[in-house]
């Protein structure tokens, strides 16, 4: 049964988290969070917070937005707490959700205020949690996604916490009305054409006159959820290390294979989320499985959704963001050698050098030009008896077809000269003693 909140609670949830020099509290000025402040302002006079400090966000979406944040400056100057208000662009485009926009840009202006080691209090509570399960429920998330929101993690260079997840809005209001807080209501909570408010005003109240303690019910399911989440992750990380490919950030074909199915798609879940990519759908983990694991030996497949793009090549599965098309492909680019060349798709550079590299008497006494593979370019790289194209060379080193026509390949005279961080091409090496320019190429990602 809910005995009500008060700082005393909070004190002993707070036991629980990272302790920090400087604690954030998100202040909408709604009542949750200004519950969440004022209790917190009440354990900074009992000393058992160092430093307590507000951020409020204003989204710039409501006609009223500068008000409630002048409202939240005057809350913050009566509790002595020092005040920070962020303006966001939160306006969506076509085709994107008001709600995961304006949560995006909310969370990277937080991110910003917080500074190493501090902790950022947000005013999510329990009702909170079962929205946020009963959202992901009927989005079809998986354990990860229904473990709903963690009491804290980190976030940015410090913490993110929530330390209200067991106590009710309803608690919160009473706590509201017996300290005599006075509160922002945005009427934009009523509106039930967001998927969140549809969920709280039509859906919950449907459950509870059913199930009364639902919240309480969803919130350890949520819990549960978490517990699973950790497991899969722990194997994820464990299979992720076992099948790593040859080249680093790729996944062996064969170690995956090997595998159970639903291995399979932990795994791949964990790797494309270790490398920052947009998570993949079940549809496109399917199709990753079928094309790009279990696909032909000659097929070239590719699986691409929004943001990120999976292909293979050889044993080696690969995951990167769709590649746009390289700026200054399709026509010969002077270039310094003392300059680093900038382009779209990544970076040219050249360090001084003796006895390695490309003749610096090369560069001095031709025309330099940067090109891209156009077909049929051959070299005979340097200390190699043979001439082969570089066709064949890209095969002998490995390097993925869909990276080749990208590296730059560098002309003296209308000569092949080098192709940038590969081959130096006969007779342009530098000799024993002598002054060269070994070159680099750090490709975008």
């Amino acid at each position: 049964m809910d005995t009500g909140f008060s700082w005393q609670q909070l004190a002993k949830v707070l036991q629980r988290f990272p302790s920090a020099s400087c604690y954030w509290v998100a202040f909408s000025g709604g009542v949750d969070s200004h519950a969440l402040l004022h209790a917190s302002t009440a354990l900074r006079n009992e000393r058992a917070l160092p430093q307590v400090s507000a951020v409020h966000i204003n989204h710039a979406l409501h006609p009223e937005a500068n008000d409630w944040e002048r409202h939240c400056a005057q809350v913050c100057q009566a509790l002595c707490v020092p005040f920070s208000a962020r303006r966001v662009h939160a306006h969506p485009r076509s085709g994107e959700s008001p709600e995961a926009v304006a949560r995006q840009a909310r969370y990277q202006a937080l991110s910003a205020v917080i500074a190493e080691g501090d902790l950022l209090l947000t005013a999510h509570h329990r009702d909170d949690q079962a929205e946020t399960l009963l959202l992901q429920l009927v989005r079809g998330a998986g354990p990860s996604g229904l473990a709903a929101m963690p009491a804290c993690t980190p976030f940015g260079k410090g913490w993110l916490g929530r330390p209200l997840l067991d106590v009710s809005r309803a608690m919160l209001e009473q706590y509201g009305y017996a300290q005599r807080l006075r509160w922002i209501s945005d009427s934009s909570n009523a509106d039930t054409r967001y998927d969140r408010n549809f969920i709280r005003h039509q859906v919950l109240p449907a459950l509870k006159a059913r199930w009364p303690s639902v919240n309480r019910t969803l919130s350890r399911v949520a819990a549960n959820q978490q517990d699973a989440a950790c497991l899969l992750e722990d194997i994820a990380a464990a299979d992720c290390m076992a099948i790593a490919g040859s080249v680093p950030r790729t996944l062996s074909r064969a170690g995956l294979t090997a595998l159970a199915p639903e291995r399979q798609r932990n795994v791949l879940r964990y790797w494309l989320r270790s490398l920052d990519l947009p998570m993949a759908g079940r549809v496109h983990i399917e199709a990753i499985l079928l094309d790009a694991v279990r696909g032909s030996e000659e097929a070239t497949p590719c699986v691409e959704w929004r943001g990120a793009a999976i292909r293979r090549y050889r044993n080696g599965i690969y995951a990167m963001r769709p590649r746009p098309a390289a700026s200054g492909l399709q026509r010969p680019l002077a270039w310094d050698v003392k300059t680093p060349l900038e382009l779209s798709h990544g970076r040219l550079d050249a360090t001084m050098v003796r006895g390695a590299g490309l003749s610096a008497e090369s560069f001095e006494r031709g025309s330099v030009e940067i090109r891209f593979r156009g077909g049929g370019e051959r070299c005979r790289p340097a200390g190699s008896r043979h001439t082969r194209t570089l066709k064949k060379l890209f095969q002998q080193q490995g390097v993925p077809p869909w990276e080749r026509g990208r590296v730059p390949l560098i002309y003296i005279d209308g000569d092949l000269a080098a192709v940038a961080g590969l081959w130096v091409c006969e007779p342009f090496a530098a000799r024993e003693g002598e002054v060269g320019w070994l070159l680099s190429w750090q490709c975008a990602d």
